[in-house]
């Protein structure tokens, strides 16, 4: 996605962390921890900057993670079926000593799903490892009219907001051509 804005990263490291909910931990709250254990998670070099972000699906004060199985994933779509929900999106950004973290929330309302275009859904299997079991940039678009706030964020990484975390230690987009 960051090519999208026209950033370049010089790698991809995976943090390793534990992405257990913790007992009452408010959405907002778990999003947020997320976005900044894997932050800290990851060895840097004085001079590099890391880029995490963690999205999560909530319903009221419910996290629907990455589903486990394909039983878990249909209950996460009746449970949104007619009814909005809240997808959290935090990006935090660690370079020369500080973090810098930003949440975006956006909105989503997911259309009644029947139970033919539910087994049609799953049987596609676009839910596997996706925050309450759905991609809006795949199959289940066909199940949301509606969104208030960033589509980027819904897809796994508010761009503008990431541009702006980013021109803030000096990442700017590379020109045509040239890598960062």
């Amino acid at each position: 996605m960051l090519g999208q804005i026209g950033i370049v990263p010089d790698a991809l490291r995976p943090a390793d962390i534990d992405e257990t909910a913790r007992p009452g931990e408010a959405p907002r709250d778990y999003v947020r921890r997320m976005a900044l254990e894997k932050a800290e998670a990851i060895a840097l070099a004085c001079d590099e900057a890391v880029l995490c972000a963690d999205t999560t699906v909530a319903v009221g004060r419910r996290i629907l993670g990455k589903p486990a199985d394909r039983t878990e994933a249909a209950s996460f779509m009746r449970l949104m079926s007619g009814r909005r929900h809240l997808v959290l999106t935090a990006v935090a950004l660690r370079h020369a000593g500080q973090i810098r973290l930003r949440l975006v929330e956006t909105r989503v309302r997911m259309r009644p799903i029947d139970a033919a275009a539910l087994e049609q859904y799953l049987d596609i299997g676009d839910w596997r490892g996706k925050a309450g079991g759905y991609a809006i940039q795949g199959a289940a678009a066909a199940f949301i009219p509606w969104i208030q706030g960033s589509f980027s964020a819904v897809v796994g990484l508010p761009l503008s907001e990431t541009a702006t975390l980013l021109a803030s230690v000096g990442i700017h987009p590379a020109p045509k051509g040239r890598d960062a």
